[in-house]
């Protein structure tokens, strides 16, 4: 215990004083830091949660908490929340004859691969219901024998991994357009391959971001009371250790710079225009929107609005794309 103690001495205890205006005082923060030891260091899991987590395969995501840490974050959140003053184009809804009449979509809330989807659904103003899928039990998905997600069902059509249904629901909507833009297939690549990868390092880098991170999982996931208990202290305590094994295996050296470079390679792609597709976002911009949605809010995603050139590109992302065609349930 000795040894597992100054490991997490070295690794998980930020570095940083705690801003005085952070909401979490740094007594709340020890006891927190004490049960992420305890979920690293102890056998006491109730779940698999080894299973669980590479099941999961993605970065997840806080609510708003910009008025967290002010003094830090506020450039970075009002960025992402800013709406545009200037004109931008508006959403393409498809016409009534292609609009499909019931779509449903199976989710984890913070997976960026689901809101990959979701900005595509959102931008093209398609009505779609949601099902949260518990991770542990994934009950709501045991009818399919694609025990992923997300799973979108279109008029009874089962539709899987993310990409695949973009381009299906695409085509659906647009039956005419056959037409295959190489910079966009390139850079939806360029979101899977590579994009994706840079996240989770970024997420889970402290044990306080680790932390931030499982708060929206434990208040937005379809979990029961023990399953949330322990799916912030011990989920994050696994995952800041995955995302370790990630940055190795991605060959991530400097996570945030890593991050930052991944921006950046984005905005020198749009080459002066407002999106990638020109006036109107294309696939491509939709998916790098999408993938980094559920960071918008978590210091991640501040310090990259903070350090890069992307923020523009967001805002005008966020006023097309608008607002959520999901249904209430």
């Amino acid at each position: 215990m000795r040894r597992a103690h100054n490991i997490y001495s070295h690794f998980l205890v930020p570095r940083r004083t705690i801003p005085p205006s952070s909401v979490v005082s740094s007594t709340r923060l020890t006891g927190e830091q004490k049960l992420l030891s305890a979920a690293l260091y102890s056998s006491v899991t109730a779940f698999d949660l080894s299973r669980w987590c590479s099941s999961l395969r993605f970065p997840v995501a806080s609510p708003s908490i910009a008025s967290k840490s002010i003094k830090n974050g506020v450039a970075g959140a009002l960025s992402f929340s800013f709406a545009l003053s200037t004109a931008v184009e508006a959403k393409e809804p498809p016409s009534a004859e292609f609009l499909p009449k019931d779509v449903v979509l199976y989710q984890y809330e913070a997976c960026p691969f689901c809101n990959k989807v979701k900005a595509f659904l959102d931008y093209h103003d398609i009505p779609y219901k949601v099902v949260e899928v518990n991770p542990f039990s994934k009950k709501e998905i045991k009818w399919s024998d694609y025990k992923k997600v997300p799973i979108l069902v279109v008029d009874g059509e089962q539709l899987v991994d993310s990409s695949d249904i973009i381009d299906k629901l695409n085509h659906k909507i647009h039956p005419k357009n056959s037409a295959v833009d190489e910079e966009e297939s390139t850079w939806r690549r360029w979101v899977d391959e590579h994009l994706v990868h840079v996240l989770s390092p970024n997420i889970y880098r402290t044990a306080s971001e680790a932390l931030e991170s499982f708060n929206y999982i434990t208040t937005h996931g379809n979990f029961s009371f023990t399953e949330r208990l322990t799916a912030k202290y011990a989920g994050a305590g696994v995952m800041y250790m995955v995302s370790k094994k990630l940055k190795k295996k991605y060959g991530i050296t400097d996570e945030r710079a890593a991050l930052y470079d991944a921006a950046q390679t984005w905005t020198k792609a749009l080459d002066g225009r407002d999106f990638l597709g020109g006036s109107r976002p294309n696939l491509a911009d939709l998916a790098v929107f999408g993938v980094l949605r559920p960071i918008r809010h978590l210091r991640a995603g501040r310090d990259m609005v903070e350090n890069t050139d992307i923020g523009e590109w967001y805002q005008r992302m966020e006023a097309v794309v608008g607002d959520s065609s999901r249904l209430p349930a």
